[in-house]
């Protein structure tokens, strides 16, 4: 398949594509004029996650962990987009089945159908040599689909935010909420807090190929990097609250978190816990949304969206 030919479709499938990035990839894509396939293993909840938008992502029924389900999800596909993730361990679906060894088969797959581009969301902080279990499996699963798909564009985000998050949006709520706010250690891990939606924009730049930029790594953080601390006090004054802190060492909360793992909707892991205890700040050295001439929205405008229920 040509994808410089104006006469090919040009067929994006987004696995994930339902999830907090994934679904923000889709509707960029389509906003570009491609054809996207979002692949779920519940496909019937795919209209309902897209049923605002102007145009609509094709259905696609696959399961990353089946190797047989996928090859119709990949077929003719210029580009494949693997924003599957996964934050708490049940059963058969552990960290490395999925982050390292689907991930692995996906990008195998996608080449052997010629495949154009796989690009791979992983996570800034990523490292094979972690002592945390998660951040150990995105790391190796970087290492696993780069040697799958030579060429691999690897996306590492810094944390996440948006009107439906759970990262800003548990803030929010609870500087509102609690009398005294519980801090991660000191509260001195410095975090870069970057707009959802941002990342899905230049996720979908990168696929459409209008930025050369010879780099196979690429880390997308915000306009400011904060302390935790600093970013709790920054939500807090334009709440119009105060807050006052507590900090609350590392080992009392992996026995907290340890307790919360045991309940069906855990408020709190102990693998988020560990990110909590390194930086989650963009390289230098990695180019990012400034260079995809991507002004990237603060935190103030994120907490207005939030407040508006947007």
């Amino acid at each position: 398949m040509d994808a410089n030919d104006p006469n090919t479709e040009r067929i994006v499938t987004v696995f994930g594509g339902t999830g907090f990035l994934g679904r923000r990839i889709v509707e960029r894509l389509l906003e570009r004029g491609f054809t996207v396939r979002a692949a779920s293993r519940h496909p019937a909840r795919i209209g309902k996650v897209f049923s605002s938008t102007v145009r609509m992502p094709e259905a696609v029924e696959a399961d990353i962990l089946d190797d047989s389900s996928i090859g119709s999800a990949i077929a003719g596909s210029q580009a494949i987009v693997n924003a599957v993730s996964l934050y708490v361990e049940q059963g058969a679906q552990t960290f490395d089945r999925v982050h390292v060894k689907a991930a692995a088969d996906l990008a195998a797959a996608s080449r052997a159908g010629e495949v154009g581009q796989f690009v791979q969301i992983s996570g800034i902080g990523s490292d094979p040599q972690s002592d945390s279990n998660y951040v150990r499996a995105r790391g190796r699963g970087e290492q696993a689909v780069a040697s799958a798909f030579p060429g691999t564009i690897i996306v590492r985000p810094a944390v996440m935010t948006g009107p439906d998050d759970v990262f800003l949006t548990t803030i929010v709520r609870l500087i509102r909420l609690l009398p005294v706010y519980p801090l991660f250690g000191d509260g001195d891990t410095r975090l870069q807090p970057v707009y959802v939606a941002d990342v899905a924009e230049a996720v979908s730049q990168l696929i459409d190929g209008r930025n050369h930029i010879a780099s196979s790594i690429f880390e997308f953080g915000g306009p400011r990097i904060y302390t935790y601390k600093e970013l709790l006090r920054v939500i807090a004054r334009q709440l119009n609250t105060n807050v006052r802190l507590m900090p609350v060492p590392f080992a009392a909360w992996d026995t907290l978190a340890g307790v919360a793992e045991l309940l069906p909707a855990a408020p709190i892991t102990r693998n988020q816990v560990d990110l909590m205890r390194h930086d989650n700040v963009a390289s230098i050295d990695a180019p990012g949304l400034k260079q995809l001439d991507i002004e990237p929205r603060g935190i103030d405008e994120v907490i207005r969206m939030i407040e508006r229920g947007a």
